[in-house]
């Protein structure tokens, strides 16, 4: 199902729109067994909207932090798509999470935004967040054994550092070792269009 609500004056990623088809085929595979997914830094909504849509026997639950709720509200609002509710306020350094474990998680370019402590503060609260047997899909652009995969991926990691320094793209063998520290283990790591990754991990 296509939506076909006017969205048209609210905050718009082109990236989601390119993205989102080659995601959802994985999320398809790694969500069969689901049925409430958090994602964290939900962003614009367009993601959430979509594998919402797409995904119909999941409760998709959306979250961001405060400042970025009001448009993601709006977008989900108009969407008024029964598996998908209102978005949360949550913020990864904060305490705050859902009302229940959740037995999926995703997120999507949002490690190499965040500063590496935070990063590390969004892995150590995945047990507080996640049933014991969950799955982990993350999103977006690594390195490997500290090289880009791309000319254009390092080109995009010193546009970060040059508006915050704390920011950059991850290396992969790190992020691993955070998530087996919580206990999720690597099921796939799949090349993406655009030079992105999408990482699969269980817990267990």
């Amino acid at each position: 199902m296509v939506s076909q609500v006017n969205y048209a004056d609210l905050p718009f990623s082109q990236a989601c729109e390119n993205n989102k088809g080659p995601i959802l085929t994985l999320l398809t595979q790694a969500f069969a067994n689901c049925n409430y997914i958090l994602e964290v830094g939900s962003g614009t909504g367009q993601h959430a909207v979509y594998f919402a849509e797409n995904l119909t026997h999941l409760c998709w639950q959306a979250s961001d932090q405060p400042v970025y709720l009001a448009a993601l509200a709006e977008r989900i609002r108009r969407a008024n798509l029964s598996n998908l509710p209102a978005p949360l306020a949550l913020d990864i350094c904060e305490k705050t999470a859902p009302g229940q474990l959740m037995d999926g998680l995703f997120t999507a370019n949002t490690l190499h935004i965040m500063p590496w402590p935070v990063v590390q503060q969004f892995f150590s609260r995945l047990k507080a967040l996640l049933q014991d047997n969950a799955t982990l899909c993350i999103y977006g652009p690594f390195k490997y054994a500290g090289n880009f995969t791309s000319e254009s991926n390092a080109h995009f990691d010193a546009s970060l550092k040059q508006r915050d320094d704390a920011m950059g793209i991850r290396n992969i063998e790190a992020v691993l070792m955070l998530a087996q520290q919580q206990g999720f283990n690597l099921l796939q790591d799949v090349a993406m269009p655009a030079n992105n990754q999408l990482l699969w991990f269980k817990a267990g």
